[in-house]
């Protein structure tokens, strides 16, 4: 049995989950809603403030998607709870981002700022020039939101500049040494 998979997931207060035909899920909360269809075999049942998963076979394939499941129902609920975010730090001279409106724009040494859309479920938040975080109730997302960002210009090895996560460590590479005589 997986160990991911047997576990119950709790439902916060003022979380409501629907489960419809062909396990299309539905979790609604108070950071929005969010729609998910997971696999037909996996077997979801809500018994009062806890959702189980099983599965009906031990064959290799369900075996998979027992805690994969599990895990993305937990995901959902979490994130219509409390919702994820992301943090991301600029490093560079010159390099900062600022909030135009529902924009986040960024200037990262190119020769024209580079502006972002808001999407649907994201929000931006700019304490500082050289910081950016991503806000959202959907985890895989503001995850996408904020590598998307990071390619914009992802931290190079020699000086460290560039954008990167603030947990991200970057391993550093020595420069040229000069001949010496």
């Amino acid at each position: 049995m997986s160990r991911i998979g047997k576990m119950p997931i709790a439902l916060a207060s003022g979380v409501d989950v629907t489960i419809a035909e062909g396990n299309l899920v539905t979790v609604k909360g108070p950071k929005g809603t969010l729609t998910r269809k997971l696999h037909g075999d996996m077997i979801i049942s809500k018994e009062g403030t806890e959702i189980t998963v099983s599965r009906p076979t031990d064959n290799k394939e369900h075996r998979a998607l027992h805690g994969l499941t599990r895990t993305l129902l937990a995901n959902m609920v979490e994130g219509v709870s409390k919702g994820f975010s992301k943090e991301l730090e600029i490093n560079g001279v010159g390099y900062k981002a600022a909030l135009q409106g529902k924009q986040l724009v960024l200037n990262l040494g190119y020769s024209h700022p580079i502006n972002i859309d808001t999407p649907d479920g994201i929000t931006f938040e700019v304490p500082s020039p050289l910081k950016v975080i991503i806000k959202g109730a959907d985890k895989q997302q503001v995850g996408q939101v904020a590598s998307e960002i990071r390619g914009y210009r992802p931290p190079e090895p020699y000086l460290g500049k560039g954008v990167k996560y603030v947990d991200e460590t970057i391993r550093r590479k020595a420069g040229k040494s000069g001949k010496s005589k």
